[in-house]
């Protein structure tokens, strides 16, 4: 199963400008973020660790952009894009990440469990492939209770090949549950290239053993990921589901902070690298003639001064409480 990755992005007319530079807006602020993180980490003023997704950027707005409001996703210990694109704040998701009680989880998740529940993001699972089964069984309660919402599940090429991912998967499949699979498939799982772990050349054919449809896509490219999620949503919304997409993208960094990813081939860096999701939406919507420079620098301009006042705010905010270690916690008495 071939797919043609090119190094441009064809829209159609039916895409308003304003639809567009939304795209491009959002995959700007996960990017952003994303690097001004980076920095606080190595400036040691951050607590924790992270693990960034910088280069899939498209993938986690083109999904997002696809579904309504009162859908769910969710995420991996990979999470801030995916937070982004589904409607979280950078002020929300900096003070979690600064453990401050106003952040998204109260400060008590950190980078690797965000997520607001208001918003339609399940707090972020770090497990490898633990968001799986629980996707699955969301889409059941969906379903129970006739309802028209998805869940749109990410994980990464590694966890297919969890015990999760199968048994979610066929448990999915045998009831028709409303879920689409949103495998990231950036290439290594931490530093493993996919080649080494998997026999079949393409990770959407797993699709087959279970009977539903899977598809492959450009996963740097946001409008052909947008279109694929919009198609598979309506599959699944009228009991035609679940789905499985597998998303080709490519992380720009290595697995964690620590890892400088030596073991990315060179070729295979500049390859990639030259498709940046961005720069190829930007150089799509430049050629259009719709847009201007002064445009992009606008939004980048509004995006980084965003993400400033997120730092600025995180900084100053107060810390959780003694107190608070005993809110949010459920204990069963035993009798």
């Amino acid at each position: 199963m071939e797919i043609e990755l090119t190094n441009s992005i064809e829209v159609s007319q039916t895409y308003s400008r304003s639809f567009l530079l939304g795209l491009y807006e959002r995959m700007v602020t996960c990017r952003q973020f994303e690097d001004r993180v980076k920095l606080l980490f190595l400036e040691g003023t951050m607590p924790g660790t992270i693990h960034q997704s910088q280069g899939q950027e498209a993938s986690a707005v083109g999904v997002c952009a696809a579904l309504n409001q009162d859908d769910f996703i969710t995420s991996t210990h990979r999470p801030h894009a995916h937070a982004i694109a589904k409607g979280l704040t950078p002020e929300e998701i900096m003070l979690e990440l600064f453990g401050k009680s106003a952040g998204c989880s109260k400060g008590k998740g950190g980078s690797m469990h965000i997520g607001d529940m208001s918003k339609g993001m399940v707090p972020a699972i770090a497990i490898v492939g633990g968001g799986i089964p629980l996707a699955a069984g969301m889409a059941l309660s969906f379903k129970m209770r006739k309802r028209s919402q998805v869940v749109a599940c990410f994980f990464g090429e590694g966890a297919t090949n969890e015990g999760a991912f199968h048994e979610a998967v066929n448990l999915a499949a045998i009831w028709s549950l409303p879920v689409i699979f949103v495998c990231e498939n950036n290439l290594y799982g931490a530093s493993t290239a996919y080649s080494k772990t998997t026999r079949v050349p393409r990770l959407s054919q797993r699709a087959d053993a279970y009977g539903i449809r899977g598809e492959t896509v450009d996963g740097n490219n946001v409008v052909k990921v947008y279109e694929a999620t919009l198609q598979a949503a309506e599959e699944c919304r009228h009991g035609e589901g679940p789905v499985l997409l597998e998303l080709l993208t490519y992380r720009r960094v290595g697995h964690s902070r620590r890892d400088p990813a030596h073991y990315q081939d060179k070729d295979e860096q500049a390859f990639w690298f030259a498709r940046d999701p961005i720069a190829l939406l930007a150089n799509s919507l430049l050629n259009s003639g719709d847009v201007n420079e002064a445009d992009l620098r606008d939004i980048d301009a509004r995006v980084a001064q965003t993400i400033e006042d997120a730092v600025t705010v995180a900084r100053a905010a107060p810390l959780p409480t003694e107190a608070d270690l005993t809110t949010d916690v459920y204990a069963m008495e035993l009798t």
